[in-house]
C-alpha cells in the first residue's frame, strides 16, 4: 500500500505537494467513490482514484460597479449588508459579481490587501445567506481582524433562520466536528473525525404553523455550520437545497427561494481604535412574511450602530 498523495504526485508530476494536498482537503479527490479523508491515506494498487481539478480562477479580480450596502466605512474597515444571492469572492463559476468585485470598485485601495485573490476577506457569508461582513481595507486592519476570528475571542456573530417544525427544547449549545461528507463532497457533515470542531449555541425565538425562528450565535465559523446543526436538531432551515427538506418548502407559503438564513448582529473590537463596534441589520423583505406569520415584529430597515468605549 502506499500513501495516496505520493499516487497523486506520481500520476500528476506537474503539481506541487501542497496543490495535491489542497485538492484532497476540498473533497476534489475520492477513492472507490468516497471522498478522501487525508492526504496520508494508504491506497491500494486496485483502488479507483479520483482527482477533480477545478477550472482556474483569475488570479486578479476586477473591479466591478455593482451597489454596496455599506453600513459602516473608515480608512482600517468596511462593514457591509450582504444581500442574498452574492458571491463573496471570486471561485470557480463565479468570476464576476461578487462582493469582492464591488468592494474593489468603491475603495481601490484595498487592492491587495491581505492577497491579491481575495483582498481584505476575513470571514464569508454562504452566496445565499444575507446579512453583516466586515472587510479590511488596510494591511494592520487585515492582520488583527484575521486574528480575532481566528481566535473567536472577541468576535460575536449572532444569525436568525427560519427552520421547520420546533426543537424539542428551546435553547441548547451544540458542539462536534464538521468536515465533508464521505460520500458527496458538495456537502458538510457531523464527523467523528478529520473534522474541525463547531460550536453553534441557539435559541428558538417563536415557533408556530409548521415553522419556527431560531437565534445562533456562532462560536466558530465553519463552512454551512448552522445549516448543518440546525438539520441535526430535526428542524432544517427553509429554502435550503442542501441540507433541507424540499417536499415542505414547496408547500411553504410563500415558496423559499433561498435558504432563511441571515447574519443579523455583529461585535467586533476595532482592529485600529480599540472600541467596541456593534451592528444589527434588520432581516431582509423576503424573510419578513415568515417572520410576520410568527407574531415577531417588523424590525426598523435602518441598520443601528452602538458604539462602546
Amino acid at each position: 500500500m502506499e500513501r495516496l498523495d505520493k499516487v497523486l504526485l506520481e500520476r500528476n508530476p506537474g503539481f506541487s505537494r501542497s496543490r495535491i494536498e489542497g485538492l484532497v482537503k476540498s473533497g476534489m479527490v475520492t477513492v472507490n467513490g468516497v471522498a478522501a479523508g487525508k492526504p496520508g491515506m494508504k491506497v491500494s494498487p486496485g483502488d479507483d482514484i479520483k482527482m477533480e481539478i477545478p477550472p482556474p480562477v483569475p488570479a486578479e479580480p476586477e473591479p466591478e460597479d455593482i451597489p454596496l450596502d455599506a453600513v459602516y466605512e473608515d480608512d482600517d474597515i468596511i462593514v457591509v449588508d450582504k444581500p442574498p444571492g452574492m458571491v463573496v469572492h471570486p471561485a470557480p463559476g463565479h468570476f464576476g459579481g461578487t462582493l469582492v468585485n464591488a468592494l474593489l470598485h468603491h475603495c481601490p485601495s484595498m487592492k491587495g490587501i491581505g492577497g491579491v485573490a481575495r483582498p481584505g476577506i476575513v470571514h464569508r457569508l454562504d452566496q445565499d445567506t444575507s446579512g453583516l461582513m466586515v472587510v479590511a481595507k488596510s494591511e494592520p486592519a487585515m492582520a488583527a481582524l484575521a486574528r480575532a476570528f481566528a481566535s473567536h475571542d472577541s468576535v460575536r456573530k449572532t444569525y436568525i433562520a427560519v427552520c421547520h417544525g420546533r426543537p424539542r427544547l428551546d435553547s441548547g449549545r451544540i458542539e462536534n466536528l464538521i468536515g465533508r461528507h464521505p460520500v458527496d463532497r458538495k456537502r458538510m457533515a457531523i464527523v467523528e473525525k478529520n473534522g474541525k470542531r463547531a460550536v453553534t449555541d441557539w435559541r428558538l425565538v417563536a415557533a408556530g404553523g409548521g415553522l419556527c425562528a431560531v437565534e445562533c450565535v456562532i462560536e466558530t465559523g465553519r463552512t454551512h455550520q448552522i445549516r448543518v446543526h440546525m438539520a441535526s436538531l430535526g428542524i432544517p432551515v427553509i429554502g435550503d437545497a442542501v441540507y433541507g427538506k424540499g417536499a415542505l418548502d414547496r408547500r411553504t407559503s410563500p415558496v423559499p427561494r433561498r435558504q432563511m438564513l441571515h447574519a443579523w448582529k455583529l461585535s467586533f473590537w476595532h482592529p485600529v481604535k480599540n472600541v467596541k463596534l456593534d451592528f444589527t441589520a434588520p432581516p431582509p423583505d423576503d424573510m419578513r412574511p415568515y417572520l410576520d406569520a410568527l407574531g415577531l415584529p417588523t424590525a426598523d430597515r435602518a441598520t443601528r450602530l452602538q458604539v462602546v468605549k
